[in-house]
């Protein structure tokens, strides 16, 4: 087991959380974190099964992230079948999935509404991943 373990306001810091998410993801049992004294210390493996992604290695965790951003996008696609829903569906969640190593997550959350036959996307992630699978889901509708 590692000897690191991280205050609730250096995950906050490191999340972009406010300090009082990250304690109520504790009291949730969402976050596991050991009490020691009034402070709650959250080891550095469960950070990272939280996240699911590394924690950097130097105290990232106190460490702003510079030029970090990120893109939330909506995409709704009309006029599409069951068929190209599950294809576009398909192809999204193995982009998320196969991506190199140290890149930072990407979420993808896909709705069908059948009776209108529109379907949404939702990506949350880096600039350039994003853009990559609007890239994708042109390229898919497309053909």
């Amino acid at each position: 087991m590692s000897d690191r373990f991280y205050t609730v306001e250096q995950v906050a810091s490191w999340l972009e959380l406010h300090v009082r998410t990250v304690r109520n993801y504790v009291r949730d049992g969402r976050l596991p974190a050991v009490r020691i004294g009034k402070q709650y210390r959250i080891a550095h493996e469960d950070l990272e099964t939280f996240t699911g992604r590394p924690v950097p290695a130097s105290d990232g965790a106190t460490a702003g992230r510079p030029g970090h951003s990120e893109a939330s996008t909506i995409v709704e696609i009309e006029d599409i079948d069951r068929a190209m829903v599950d294809r576009l569906s398909t192809m999204l969640m193995a982009a998320a999935v196969d991506r190199g190593p140290g890149s930072r997550s990407l979420r993808i959350e896909t709705v069908y509404d059948k009776e209108r036959a529109r379907m949404k996307v939702i990506v949350l992630g880096g600039l350039a991943d994003t853009a990559r699978l609007l890239e994708c889901i042109e390229g898919v509708l497309a053909s």
